[in-house]
């Protein structure tokens, strides 16, 4: 299965993309871009996002067949189980990060006026 983003043509000015990839610290990447959302680093990470996906997805395939084998043995599933967390890790950044990306729907804007009002002491 081959996934695409479908957020070339939403306009990301003024708002980070949170990238797949992390620096060498760990710490999350952004961009910020003043166009479409199109440019070489925006495209390359629409790349990587697909690549992860259909990771991912072979990924459940294999976990599906290993799981239904009452042969597999406890190593097997533990290192099935940190491939499948590191692949949600992967999934959840990506929703993450297309999550940001949407626009608001009309008329669920916030204004600061209706913004709940925090307890005293939190």
């Amino acid at each position: 299965m081959i996934y695409e983003s479908h957020h070339a043509a939403t306009p990301t000015a003024g708002r980070p993309r949170l990238l797949p990839w992390s620096n060498l610290d760990g710490n999350p990447c952004y961009l910020l871009t003043d166009d479409t959302g199109t440019g070489r680093l925006a495209r390359l990470a629409d790349d990587i996002e697909a690549l992860q996906l259909g990771m991912a997805d072979d990924l459940l395939g294999h976990a599906v067949d290993l799981l239904g084998d009452a042969r597999a043995t406890a190593p097997q599933l533990r290192y099935l189980a940190a491939c499948l967390a590191e692949a949600l890790h992967d999934v959840h950044r990506i929703a993450h990060s297309r999550g940001e990306r949407l626009p608001a729907p009309h008329g669920d804007e916030q204004s600061p006026e209706s913004a709940p009002e925090e307890a005293p002491g939190t």
